[in-house]
């Protein structure tokens, strides 16, 4: 069965990619064009990294995820290291930090010495 190709906003991601970033600004949602619109210095570096590499580096989670990244590994920091998120066109619109999580699940071990009646009575070594 072949796989069904990803629109956003009605339109592929070959037709984003040759969107001027004006005319991609404009399909985004309001909250994600407001912050496209009044990107600061530092988000402007990063979207011309992101024209020229393949592999960048960055703490900006609130990045928008632009056509011009679809295949390419951007290291989002999550608080305590740099995770590698390989961008898909389902990404396209999102922001950085949406695909990264800041905390891990919580894995119970089983129960302490003590923690339980039937291990109360058992010698600690």
């Amino acid at each position: 069965m072949a796989r069904k190709e990803h629109t956003y906003r009605g339109k592929t991601v070959k037709e984003l990619q040759e969107l001027s970033l004006e005319e991609f600004i404009d399909l985004l949602p309001a909250r994600e064009k407001r912050t496209a619109n009044r990107m600061s210095d530092e988000l402007k570096q990063l979207y011309e990294k992101t024209q020229e590499r393949d592999n960048v580096k960055t703490h900006h989670r609130e990045m928008i995820v632009f056509p011009h990244m679809v295949g390419k590994v951007i290291k989002v920091h999550n608080g305590k290291e740099f995770i590698d998120v390989h961008i898909i066109p389902e990404m396209v619109g999102m922001r950085l930090g949406q695909l990264v999580l800041t905390r891990k699940g919580v894995k119970h071990g089983g129960p302490g010495v003590g923690a339980t009646k039937s291990s109360a009575a058992a010698t600690v070594r």
